[in-house]
């Protein structure tokens, strides 16, 4: 297993990054997929279509989500901690993402950072 850990700049306040990750209308402007989310400790969610599933552990508005991202049979939970600081260019967005199999790593970061972050980004640097 292994962990990934990045800090990201998104040019938004931590309010409108927290509905972002959280509320299906958001997600949906910008990954443009079908989205299903229950943004509740206990709910489940599906983005992009269903490529990535899994439950909320945990969620401290406008500051905290703590995720668990689903891979099949696995014995241990993979773990996705977002944490929502401000920063003078809008919020710093710390992911932690633990216990990803070995061999979906290489994926598992190429997407954090091609794709769902970069989709932020992108949603965002277009609402300037």
């Amino acid at each position: 297993m292994k962990e990934f850990k990045k800090y990201y700049i998104i040019n938004t306040d931590p309010e409108q990054l927290y509905l972002a990750l959280t509320t299906a209308t958001t997600i949906h402007l910008w990954t443009g997929d079908l989205v299903e989310i229950d943004p509740v400790a206990g709910g489940e969610f599906s983005l992009w279509d269903g490529a990535i599933t899994g439950k909320f552990l945990e969620m401290e508005p406008n500051s905290k989500i703590v995720q668990q991202w689903y891979f099949g049979e696995q014995e241990v939970d993979s773990i996705v901690t977002m944490k929502l600081h401000e920063h003078k260019k809008g919020t710093s967005l710390e992911i932690k993402h633990t216990n990803i199999p070995d061999e979906a790593y290489d994926d598992i970061v190429e997407g954090w950072n091609d794709t769902y972050i970069a989709s932020l980004v992108e949603f965002y640097e277009d609402e300037e």
